[in-house]
């Protein structure tokens, strides 16, 4: 079907058209031109000027204004057969409101001058017209606060960070440690009675045992007990609280277990099978410590519940979008692929739920906010969230590297660690406990390992004391701006551990010297933060940035990771259970994608693009017409053009190329072009310079609302997908798009092609749902 077929055919189906003949249809395509928008991109903005209205042909969009708190308040969805712009063109005014798109829109944009000369001389039309302005000028003028209030009814949990679920029953989360075994146990069913409890076995002579509901708190002393008599441990302890809060391993629904070091295998948490167990088994090599004791106590678990799913919810699995450039040390090559040497990163689901909790409190999504995430407590990592995904965090290899912390030196020339063993004779065994354990606030200090005992101190004067708070608080201001930098802007920062949300001092030195970045905080708000609920909002009220302390609870965010695992497991298994297909995956090159205005910058006034032949997704289509890039640094000759015409330019290019231009663009969706870098684009008439729209597309998979169906997934979910080919290659961090004119097909660029010799026409099968948006 060509593009005037496929824009008649359209036409022809939309009320505001059902009165006009044939050839008067014919002549408003002819005269009007097909767009592209991708999910979450503007097709109009407030305060454009009104150039014509557009036709929905396919997709989903929404009408929505913002005040000046960042709140939105809808007024009309748009789907097929859809118009919008009407107000300003039959106005003469600018535009009012947002027009947004939900996920790819193909529309049909008809010029004013073709509106004014073909449209409002049909009487049926104008009546049409007239009733759906009403409409829509009523919405506008309705209370914003009723519109939300009836937006938040739709979904009580819009980012899924309860608890609750549809089967009633009990969620245990285990954090099974060398010295200490911390746990909670949740109910689905009813919050506000989350249960915690600390088991202390530091001391040989007897265990000593902490559980607290609410403001309740029990303490006991047991007899040391062997690591299978945990729950019968538990079941003793959780009595002390009274029979309604007393653990019954007959309720338990799942578990989760917090597993330190995922290496490169696990990108999500995961339900446990022996495969999974194996793995953990084989990464302790990284973390010696930890993922024995880990594995120990999944496994007393499984023996005791081996009916309840089970699920391993790793501190590292977050930060597996980190790009190479960024989580690769300075050392051969080799070490990284052969040995797994490279940053992995922690805290992983802490900086996750602090990310989807800054969301929530902005009410925006997620995938248009830059945050930076502050985890400072006995261990501390700092990390950069744009759009979603982790691009940057503090901590390395082992939870040893990045900032000062309470105990450990954080990052450190490696030459000292040579120095104290050719110098001062230290054995490995001496120089893990020095940087661990003997370190940092307390290494510095001299005092203690506790903030409050060290601001204690140096309120007094004491020198070192001063010195290590003054250290510590400036690494956390320093990455604040270094990760703002490697984002390029910053819409939220937040704080969370016990020193983030205990720390007024803390908070207050990290922030100072911010504001041109704007971040400002609220000193009076900060200083008398108090005890707070979730959260707490302690940014001056005219501050661009948000600032936010997010209360950590690192069992209740393990029993999160667990449920939200289970229920993609299931998924993924129903998906499986119905066959679902398998997925052509295909090469995507470099492209460009024009807004008329640049079209015709480049070709000429009045220049329409000259299809040259159709792409694999429908209504897309190559076109004659190339343009050369030219970055800082170089250019790339002859970059096909695709069409049809978009609202703002669009550059997608490979890492190879970036080089090439000397530019630096983020891993993206396409259309999410907030804080990307500009290039100049020169065609046969002339060139033009855009100040932002260059990408590096993040892997992604078209596919049909049938299609999603069959794999039980939606528009934005991320999964891992294993593709065959002459060596089996999984590539995770893959986002799905639905939409009704999509076709199935996994798009990854030249570059990752190459690397896995992977070519069009393979095949590709999901083997993981990583997230659900």
């Amino acid at each position: 079907m060509s593009e005037i077929d496929l824009k008649r055919f359209f036409l022809e189906q939309v009320p505001l058209f059902a009165s006009f003949p044939a050839d008067k249809v014919e002549e408003i395509v002819i005269k009007s031109r097909l767009a592209t928008f991708e999910g979450n991109e503007a097709m109009l903005e407030t305060g454009d000027e009104g150039h014509g209205i557009g036709v929905m042909i396919s997709g989903h969009a929404e009408i929505s204004t913002s005040d000046n708190t960042g709140t939105r308040t809808v007024i009309a969805q748009l789907g097929t057969g859809d118009v919008f712009g009407i107000m300003s063109v039959l106005t003469g005014d600018r535009i009012v409101a947002d027009v947004i798109a939900g996920n790819r829109c193909f529309v049909l944009m008809i010029p004013q001058d073709v509106f004014t000369s073909h449209v409002l001389g049909n009487p049926k039309a104008i009546v049409y017209l007239s009733r759906l302005l009403a409409d829509r000028t009523r919405a506008m003028s309705a209370d914003n606060h009723a519109v939300n209030g009836a937006g938040m009814a739709k979904s009580d949990d819009p980012y899924a960070l309860s608890l609750t679920t549809n089967r009633p029953g009990k969620v245990v989360a285990l954090n099974v440690g060398i010295s200490q075994i911390h746990f909670g146990i949740y109910d689905t069913e009813e919050s506000g009675a989350d249960i915690h409890g600390i088991i202390d076995n530091a001391d040989k002579q007897h265990a000593r045992i902490t559980v607290m509901v609410g403001p309740q708190r029990q303490t006991m002393e047991h007899a040391p007990f062997k690591l299978s008599d945990l729950f019968k441990v538990m079941s003793e302890a959780t009595a002390l609280l009274g029979p309604a809060f007393t653990f019954h391993p007959e309720d338990v629904t799942a578990i989760g277990h917090r597993v330190v070091h995922g290496g490169n295998k696990f990108s999500s948490s995961v339900v446990i099978t022996p495969s999974v167990i194996a793995d953990i088994e084989e990464l302790a090599v990284f973390a010696p410590l930890h993922n024995p004791v880990n594995v120990a106590g999944i496994r007393v678990a499984l023996k005791h519940f081996p009916n309840v799913p089970q699920v391993a919810v790793f501190d590292t699995a977050f930060h597996q979008t980190l790009a190479p450039y960024a989580y690769l040390y300075g050392l051969p090559y080799d070490l990284y692929k052969q040995h797994g040497i490279r940053r992995y990163g922690f805290h992983g689901t802490s900086h996750r739920y602090v990310s989807l909790k800054s969301a929530e409190v902005l009410k925006r999504p997620l995938g248009e906010l830059e945050i930076v995430s502050c985890h400072l407590g006995i261990g501390a990592s700092m990390c950069a969230i744009d759009h979603g995904r982790s691009v940057d965090t503090t901590m390395g290899m082992t939870p040893s590297d990045g900032l000062i912390m309470p105990s450990r030196a954080g990052s450190i020339d490696p030459a000292v660690m040579i120095h104290l063993v050719e110098q001062h004779k230290m054995t490995p065994e001496q120089l893990s406990t020095l940087i661990n354990s003997e370190s940092g606030l307390k290494g510095i200090s001299g005092i203690s390992s506790d903030i409050h005992e060290i601001e204690a101190a140096a309120a007094e004067g004491h020198h070192r004391a001063l010195l290590a708070h003054k250290a510590f608080c400036y690494q956390v201001r320093k990455n604040i701006g270094a990760y703002t930098a490697a984002m390029g802007g910053i819409d939220v920062l937040a704080f969370t551990g016990d020193i983030g949300e205990t720390s007024a001092t803390v908070r207050s030195l990290a922030c100072q010297g911010l504001g041109y970045m704007g971040i400002k905080l609220d000193e009076d708000k900060n200083r008398h933060l108090g005890k707070f609920d979730s959260h707490a909002v302690i940014s001056a009220d005219d501050s661009p940035v948000k600032i936010l302390v997010v209360a950590n609870d690192d069992e209740r965010l393990v029993a999160w990771e667990a449920l939200r695992a289970i229920e993609r497991n299931e998924l993924l298994l129903e998906a499986k259970a119905d066959a679902a297909p398998a997925i052509p995956v295909e090469i995507s090159a470099h492209h460009v994608h024009l807004s008329q205005a640049d079209v015709e910058a480049l070709f000429g006034p009045g220049h329409q693009l000259t299809p040259m032949h159709e792409l694999s997704q429908p209504g897309q289509y190559a076109c004659e017409e190339q343009v050369h890039l030219v970055g800082p640094k170089g250019r790339i000759a002859k970059v096909r053009v695709l069409g049809p015409t978009r609202k703002e330019t669009q550059v997608e290019i490979a890492m190879t190329e970036q080089f090439k231009l000397g530019v630096q663009p983020p891993i993206r969706q396409s259309g999410d072009l907030a804080g990307t870098p500009g290039v100049t684009l020169e065609g046969p008439y002339g060139s033009t310079t855009i100040e932002r729209g260059v990408i590096c597309a993040q892997r992604h998979i078209h596919m049909a609302p049938e299609d999603a169906l069959r794999f039980r997934v939606r528009d934005n979910y991320v999964v891992r997908v294993r593709v065959e080919g002459e060596r089996e290659l999984i590539f995770g961090d893959v986002v799905v798009r639905v939409n009704p004119a999509f076709r199935l097909a996994m798009h990854i660029d030249t570059d990752e092609g190459n690397a896995g010799n992977i070519r069009t026409g393979m095949l590709g099968y999901i083997e993981e749902i990583q997230s659900r948006a």
